[in-house]
C-alpha cells in the first residue's frame, strides 16, 4: 500500500513536470518567433519562465497533497464513526445523542426498543416522543434538565407507560462539550442521553424487601415464645417448679427451636436454588432414586403407623437433570404427606410416559381444599385447616417446590379432595438415545 502511494505521487510529479516543461518550451517558442528577443532579455524570460512554471507544478503537487490528505481525514473521521456507532449499537442500554432543545442527533437500536419506536427519530424532539413520569404520577420533563445545563444528572425513579407494558426507568444526562454555530455565533449545549430499563432489577428488590420483610415477620412469633419459655423455664429452676412445669416449658421452647431450625434450612434450600448451586445436571436412573427414598422414610412412615409403598414400571427410562434438585423436591412431597397423613398409606409411584417418566407421590391423608390449591406454591402461605396449622409447618416447603421444579424445567400438577388425600406428579423427559 505504502509503495503504491509512492509511485502514484513518483508518476503524478513526472506527469506535471513533462507538462511544465512542454509548457515553458512552448512559450519560449511563441517568443521567438513572434519578437526575437537579445540575449539579455532572453536570459531574464527564459529564468521568469522557469520561475513559473516551477511554481505552477510545485502548486499543483501541493494541492494535489492537500486533497489527499483532506479525504483521508475525512475517511478517518468516517471510520472512527462507524466503530463508535457500532459499539453503541451493541450497548443494551438506549444512547442518544442530543441538543439543548432535545433534538435527536444521534441515537442506538436499543433506543428504538426501549422508547417503542419503528421509525426514523432523528431530528425529532425526545421530550415529544419519550413520555417519561415519575412514581409519584408527577410529570418529568426533560426539557428542564437540558435548560439547568448541569453537567450531570442521574435519576431512576421514572415510569415509560408504553402500549403493552409500564417500564421502571433510570435516565442519565450527560453534557458532553460546548460548540459554536457559525451563523449565529450562539452558544450551542450537546448532551448525552443514556435510558436503561430496570424493570426486572426494580421488580427483584422489591421482592426482595417483601421477602426479607415477610420472613422477619414469621420469626418474630416463635423467636418471642422461645424466649419466653427459656426465661420461664429459668425463673421455674430457680424456684425449684415440679418436674411437669419444667417439662412443658422445655418442650415448648424445643418446639420452637426445631421450628427455627426447619425455616432456616428452607431458606437455606431457597437461597442455593436461586443462586443455580447444584444445578448441574446429569444422568438420573429413577428405580435407583425410587429405591433410595424408599430406604430413607421406610422406618418414618413406619413409626407413625403408615405404609409406604413402593410402585415403579419395569425399565424405566433414564433421565437428565440436577439429582440434587430432583431428590430434594421428591423429599418435600414425602415429608408433607408424612406430616399430614395420619393413617393410610403414601405411595412412591415412578412410571413411564410417551415424552418420558411420571414422578408420582401419594397420600390418603387431609388433602387440600379447591381454595388453598390455588396459592399452596405462595411463599409462606398456611392454610386455615386447623390441622394444617397445628404441625408448624414454615410455610415454604411447596413454594421451594415450585422453584426445584421450575430449575429442572418441568412443573407440578396437583390432584387433592379434602379428606381424601393428595397427588403431587410432574414429568421429565427421557434422554434420548
Amino acid at each position: 500500500m505504502a509503495m503504491d502511494k509512492f509511485h502514484n505521487r513518483k508518476n503524478e510529479l513526472l506527469i506535471r513536470f513533462m507538462l511544465g516543461t512542454m509548457i515553458f518550451l512552448s512559450e519560449i517558442a511563441i517568443i521567438f518567433i513572434t519578437n526575437p528577443p537579445t540575449f539579455n532579455n532572453f536570459i531574464v524570460i527564459f529564468f521568469a519562465l522557469f520561475t513559473l512554471n516551477l511554481a505552477f507544478i510545485i502548486f499543483g503537487v501541493r494541492q494535489r497533497q492537500t486533497r489527499q490528505k483532506m479525504f483521508e481525514a475525512r475517511k478517518n473521521a468516517e471510520d472512527s464513526r462507524n466503530r463508535i456507532l457500532t459499539i453503541i449499537n451493541s450497548l443494551t442500554d438506549a444512547v442518544l445523542g442530543i441538543d439543548s432543545h432535545g433534538k435527536i442527533e444521534l441515537y442506538n437500536s436499543a433506543a428504538l426498543e426501549i422508547l417503542g419506536e419503528n421509525s426514523e427519530i432523528l431530528n425529532k424532539n425526545l421530550s415529544k416522543i419519550c413520555k417519561l413520569a415519575k412514581i409519584n404520577t408527577q410529570k418529568f420533563e426533560i426539557q428542564e434538565i437540558l435548560k439547568a445545563g448541569k453537567p450531570y444528572f442521574s435519576t431512576n425513579d421514572l415510569i415509560l407507560q408504553k402500549e403493552d407494558e409500564t417500564l421502571r426507568i433510570e435516565i442519565e444526562i450527560i453534557k458532553i462539550k460546548e460548540s459554536f454555530s457559525k451563523k449565529s455565533r450562539s452558544n450551542l449545549k450537546k448532551f448525552v442521553v443514556i435510558l436503561r430499563d430496570i424493570t426486572k432489577q426494580k421488580t427483584l428488590d422489591e421482592e426482595r424487601d417483601e421477602f426479607i420483610s415477610v420472613v422477619s415477620h414469621e420469626l418474630r412469633t416463635p423467636v418471642a415464645i422461645l424466649e419466653g419459655s427459656l426465661s420461664n423455664l429459668k425463673l421455674l429452676i430457680d424456684k425449684k417448679a415440679p418436674f411437669k412445669m419444667l417439662e412443658k416449658s422445655a418442650k415448648t421452647a424445643y418446639s420452637q427451636n426445631n421450628f427455627l431450625a426447619t425455616m432456616v434450612n428452607d431458606l437455606s434450600i431457597l437461597s442455593r436454588t436461586e443462586r443455580g448451586i447444584g444445578e448441574r445436571a446429569e444422568e438420573i436412573k429413577p428405580k435407583e432414586l425410587a429405591e433410595t427414598l424408599f430406604k430413607k422414610y421406610h422406618k418414618t412412615a413406619f413409626e407413625r403407623g403408615l405404609s409406604l409403598n413402593l410402585n415403579i414400571d419395569n425399565n424405566l427410562n433414564h433421565v437428565k437433570a440436577s439429582k440434587l434438585y430432583l431428590e430434594e423436591l421428591l423429599q418435600n412431597f414425602i415429608t408433607n404427606a408424612l406430616k399430614y397423613t395420619r393413617e393410610g398409606s403414601i405411595e412412591i409411584c415412578f412410571k413411564n410416559s410417551q415424552k418420558g417418566v411420571i414422578f408420582e407421590i401419594k397420600d390418603t391423608g387431609i388433602g387440600i381444599s379447591s381454595s388453598d390449591q390455588k396459592r399452596i406454591f405462595e411463599k409462606f402461605y398456611r392454610s386455615e385447616d386447623w390441622r394444617t396449622r397445628e404441625t408448624g409447618g414454615t410455610g415454604l416447603g411447596l413454594y421451594i417446590s415450585s422453584k426445584l421444579a421450575a430449575k429442572i424445567g418441568t412443573k407440578i400438577q396437583l390432584e387433592s379432595k379434602l379428606n381424601h388425600g393428595s397427588k403431587f406428579f410432574f414429568e421429565l423427559p427421557k434422554i434420548k438415545e
